[in-house]
């Protein structure tokens, strides 16, 4: 009987030493909190304007306030300076994709990756399609690489947008840049075939 109780007494010592280190590495382990958000968080825009024809347009959004301060910013013609080469948005250079041939304000441009500048003006843009993609900001941009450049009208909305803003229009009629109290809008549509 002896025998059997220190067996017994032995099991139950055993196993809750077993439970204890097994739990230890859990007690152990901290919690990582999440990562933090982005000040530029990434964004697209897409569209499919046809049966052979799907575009998609990767930016990263920079806000109105500044993420260090939380004091409201100038955007045009400030911190964007007016006749100077923009990456479009914020870090890497805003990149277009498309799978088919499009027609950018009545100019052609063929299938494929490209990285998108703009020059902003206060009544016009300048939109740069440039084939030199994985660009960080415009620090490296070279005019020599252009595939296209076209002129669009920039009007002042009544609306202020906080985040910059790239999207289709429903129809997949234009490509609409919104951000501050500029508004600009391309024509877009698969090219003509022919």
């Amino acid at each position: 009987m002896t025998n059997r109780r220190l067996t017994s007494h032995l099991s139950i010592t055993a196993l809750s030493a077993l439970l204890f280190l097994a739990a230890t590495p859990a007690l152990a382990q901290k919690s990582i909190p999440p990562a933090k958000a982005p000040v530029s968080p990434l964004q697209m825009a897409a569209k499919k304007l046809d049966d052979t024809t799907y575009v998609k347009v990767t930016y990263h959004s920079p806000r109105i306030q500044d993420p260090k301060t939380g004091q409201k910013r100038a955007i045009f013609g400030k911190l964007v300076p007016y006749g100077e080469v923009w990456r479009l948005g914020a870090n890497a250079a805003t990149e277009l994709t498309t799978t088919g041939d499009l027609e950018l304000a009545g100019q052609k441009l063929p299938a494929g990756t490209y990285a998108l500048f703009a020059i902003p003006q206060a009544d016009k843009w300048t939109l740069i399609v440039n084939k030199d993609v994985g660009q960080w900001g415009a620090y490296k941009y070279n005019k020599e690489n252009d595939v296209l450049r076209v002129d669009v009208p920039a009007k002042k909305s009544a609306d202020t947008h906080e985040a910059l803003t790239i999207a289709f229009d429903e129809k997949g009629t234009a490509l609409n840049i919104s951000w501050e109290n500029a508004q600009v809008s391309v024509p877009v549509s698969p090219a003509k075939k022919g």
